[in-house]
């Protein structure tokens, strides 16, 4: 299926054809309808008010001034009121954490979110096949809203935040299809089935020991089930922290349980002006891979030995319990998926919590990661790495946001066959797991050299010029490499050892 994309009174359309016309997708509209953006050249803020246009194959964009925000000067410390209001997105973020509670549910009530879940996973559906019926495939949330919300609120007896809920989980789910068809890949029209329900402040209200939740037939009260008080864990960090603020939650039931997913943030800000600004930062480089899960450019490496060993471990007893057929050897799988999922995630969070202390440690402003999009066709890997690989980046990114860090894709190509030292590319270069160039005679472990190769894409796409705030070079075990691929030796510390530590070319 080819897709056609523009825009049709503001919002963001994709034309589906049935048969292929050779035609080039146009690119959708970069500044959304209200969107505020920076200029470069004032510092000062302004809303994009912006529509297709066919004709010219552009965007014609009208801009109304809000607000001016004064560029920092050299002398403006990094957290002076004027760096706070040029810079907010880099000293003031959102630490964001989920932490699942069970729920202590009696039957009456449970018929009741019973009904609440049938009727939001309808409403949802519906708002889908409305975004799909007709030529075009609308993804504004305001457009569906007027023309789903009355129908909705006629057909359900859902709160009024639930039905808004829903048409945002389907307009979320048709933007994201949209973005398929943009790259190309297949996707149809999303289908929510799995039970679940969408709850904010007003649907829900947290107390300390219960939650009020909105159902189809007013409210009901239940306990939260909680782990001892005594014990370090993410209820008592995040749900009944003050530093917390509880924001909304999703309903799910899963294997007869309802669980409530509640939703926690809190604000903060960089301790130090050296946090705040990336001026002088390093970038810290990352290869994915099937025998080591991730190299950095540091020289350390998480081997994916365990990984694999359990994932063969796991897929045999499934195999086993596949051929009994019954309802009790069902469910067992069930139950080993789950136990499969839950041993994944918690090494995958382990990774990743590693990875930004390594940037932390050695002051990387910025960890930067192949893109991963098709990386099965590229590397070799099996459905499970390519999971394991989503989600060791989604858990770096926002435990990165904590502290300053910023995370990044660059362009795969080549990565694994460029010399980081000369820059010679040549499919020779690499074996299995060893790197020589053919042109220097350059020899290392190849996923380090593609670690290295990923950092210096990053930095050379970056390169603004001088006092342009952009990292000065790929942060290395021992020194840096600046955007030349030249060696910088570290200023009087020594460096912690490492067998892939570098040393100055000659």
């Amino acid at each position: 299926m080819d897709a056609e994309f523009g825009r049709r009174d503001g919002v963001v359309v994709a034309r589906r054809f049935d048969q292929r016309l050779g035609l080039e997708p146009e690119r959708a509209d970069p500044l959304e309808c209200g969107q505020v953006e920076r200029t470069e050249h004032t510092g000062s803020v302004a809303v994009a008010h912006s529509g297709y246009s066919a004709e010219t194959n552009s965007f014609r964009s009208g801009r109304k001034r809000v607000r001016s925000v004064q560029q920092p000067t050299d002398s403006d410390r990094a957290d002076s009121p004027r760096f706070l209001n040029y810079y907010p997105h880099i000293c003031s973020m959102e630490k964001r954490r989920t932490v699942p509670v069970k729920l202590d549910v009696d039957s009456p009530d449970a018929a009741l979110l019973r009904d609440t879940v049938d009727e939001f996973l309808w409403a949802a559906n519906y708002v889908t096949h409305h975004a799909f019926d007709g030529e075009y495939v609308t993804t504004s949330k305001t457009t569906l809203h007027h023309e789903t919300y009355d129908d909705m609120r006629e057909g359900t007896s859902l709160h009024s935040n639930h039905v808004q809920a829903a048409r945002n989980k389907a307009a979320d789910a048709c933007k994201s299809t949209v973005e398929k068809w943009k790259q190309a890949k297949k996707a149809s029209m999303p289908h929510f089935t799995s039970p679940h329900v969408v709850y904010d402040h007003r649907t829900a209200t947290f107390h300390d020991e219960y939650v009020s939740l909105a159902t189809t037939d007013g409210r009901i009260e239940a306990d939260y089930v909680l782990p001892d008080e005594d014990r370090d864990t993410p209820h008592a960090k995040y749900f009944f922290s003050d530093g917390y603020e509880t924001t909304g939650a999703e309903l799910h039931y899963t294997n007869g349980n309802w669980m409530l997913h509640i939703h926690c943030k809190k604000e903060v800000t960089s301790d130090t002006p050296e946090q705040a600004t990336i001026e002088n930062g390093t970038v810290l480089g990352v290869d994915f891979g099937v025998n080591n899960l991730a190299v950095a450019s540091t020289g350390t490496f998480w081997t994916g030995d365990e990984f694999d060993h359990w994932r063969r471990e796991y897929e045999q007893r499934r195999g086993d319990l596949q051929q009994c057929g019954t309802r009790w050897a069902h469910e067992t799988m069930q139950a080993v998926g789950r136990k499969e999922e839950g041993r994944f995630k918690q090494t995958l969070h382990c990774i990743s919590n590693e990875l930004v202390a390594e940037a932390r440690e050695y002051g990387c402003s910025v960890i930067a990661f192949e893109d991963l999009t098709d990386i099965r066709e590229r590397t070799g890997a099996s459905w499970g790495h390519k999971w394991a690989f989503n989600r060791l980046y989604e858990y770096v990114e926002y435990k990165a946001a904590e502290y300053g860090i910023d995370v990044e894709q660059v362009a795969p190509e080549n990565t694994s066959r460029r010399c980081s030292h000369c820059g010679f590319t040549h499919p020779d270069n690499r074996g299995s797991e060893s790197f020589e160039c053919q042109e220097c005679g350059y020899e290392n472990h190849a996923d380090y050299n593609a670690a290295k190769n990923i950092g210096l894409r990053y930095l050379r796409r970056n390169q603004t010029g001088d006092g342009g705030g952009a990292p000065v070079g790929v942060r290395l075990n021992s020194g840096i490499l600046n955007a030349n691929g030249e060696y910088d030796p570290p200023a009087g510390e020594s460096a912690r050892a490492g067998v892939h530590a570098e040393s100055p070319r000659r």
